[in-house]
């Protein structure tokens, strides 16, 4: 009796180191899939932050609109995108929590305009 137990715990811990070997493994791709595509994310995301901040700022400004019925002015799939607004500063920033991040300013005469970008 006491060598079936053995077994079937022996058993049970294979299956365990099974499954940790399995999820690093799986990680372990992910990783290499993220730093290999790592541009192109960085750089959609830019595209679409700036893309968000135009939009919502000429929207909210020229637009006199509220910012939450610009949203609905976004192309589909901006779902990672949030704008924010700052009244003080007549500006929309937008952004990709820990990707990317873009504001536009509103300038009389010139409707809004996108900040510099420090690349």
């Amino acid at each position: 009796m006491a060598t079936g137990n053995t077994r079937a715990a022996g058993r049970a811990t294979d299956q365990r180191r099974s499954w940790k070997s399995w999820t690093l493994l799986a990680l372990a791709i992910l990783a290499v899939l993220l730093f290999w595509q790592w541009g192109s994310i960085g750089g959609q995301a830019s595209a679409a932050t700036a893309y968000a901040a135009k939009t919502a700022c000429s929207c909210r400004y020229l637009g006199g609109r509220d910012l939450d019925s610009c949203q609905g002015d976004f192309v589909a799939g901006m779902g990672a995108v949030f704008v924010s607004q700052d009244e003080t500063e007549q500006s929309v920033t937008a952004t990709v929590p820990l990707v990317s991040s873009d504001t536009a300013h509103f300038h009389s005469g010139f409707g809004c305009v996108l900040d510099n970008w420090d690349d």
